[in-house]
């Protein structure tokens, strides 16, 4: 089978996911792997920086959709592809809503997506980047990262792995499910606007957030794991003053159980 992808690789970028936006406007088909050594301004979600040391996977992918796909679900299928392309080499890997993988409950890599849609609402074409810590674990102050067991593969045949699982996935959504945290699990988002706690559902049909307490599905946000239900009031959305710092909030209400 002849690899249908184009693979370009770098030994180093300012961004990859910026090349590969660049190339999309420069009017590129698409099926378009960007891959680098290393990044000197990587881009993690939420305005973030993205460490990107040798020997890690530092990959933007695009994409010019010949079927519809709800935006939503761009992210689910990397994460899918990113999951099943590092099982041969650890285990206990889990995806955590919207974009990231686990291994032990610690970060392992991270999913961004960036989009053009067209005047009538349809995406023109997505950037998928995927940073994953393939053989060093960035030290981030309050956040548990962690790397894979050595020998770390290379991160060509990380990248070759998931664009072949990109080209296979068939029922997003199920499949997803089966790899991310399980219904039941408690669950505390941080939106810019509030904090919602509650117990994971599922995920709707254009990848939105759904939990057992709330009606609206929840379409963005950042989901933290391993923290307690507050001990009074109940699950629900809550509007006092909670600082939107991910690490003040692991900090004050610590799960162990």
């Amino acid at each position: 089978m002849i690899f249908p992808w184009r693979i370009e690789e770098h030994t180093s970028l300012p961004s990859t996911q910026d090349a590969a936006i660049a190339a999309a406007h420069a009017n590129d088909p698409g099926r378009l792997a960007i891959l680098a050594d290393t990044q000197t301004n990587g881009r993690g979600s939420r305005g973030r920086t993205w460490t990107s040391p040798p020997g890690n996977l530092n990959l933007s992918i695009l994409i010019r959709p010949e079927t519809p796909i709800p935006p939503g679900h761009i992210a689910l299928l990397a994460g899918i592809a990113l999951h099943d392309a590092l099982t041969p080499y650890t285990r206990n890997l889990m995806l955590k809503w919207p974009n990231d993988l686990l291994l032990d409950g610690a970060k392992l890599a991270g999913i961004l997506v960036d989009a053009t849609f067209t005047a009538d609402g349809t995406p023109a074409w997505f950037v998928i980047g995927i940073g994953a810590n393939l053989a060093h674990a960035p030290n981030i102050p309050g956040r548990q990262t962690a790397s894979l067991p050595a020998p770390a593969p290379s991160p060509k045949a990380v990248a070759e792995a998931i664009l072949n699982a990109l080209d296979t996935t068939q029922d997003i959504t199920a499949e997803w499910l089966k790899r991310a945290h399980p219904p039941g699990t408690y669950l505390h988002i941080q939106t810019p606007q509030r904090s919602i706690e509650g117990t994971f559902e599922t995920i709707t049909n254009e990848g939105a957030l759904k939990l057992n307490e709330h009606f609206q599905p929840i379409s963005s946000g950042e989901v933290l794991l391993g923290l307690c239900p507050r001990p009074r009031g109940g699950l629900g959305v809550y509007a006092e003053a909670i600082p939107p710092d991910p690490q003040h909030i692991r900090e004050a209400q610590p799960c162990f159980s």
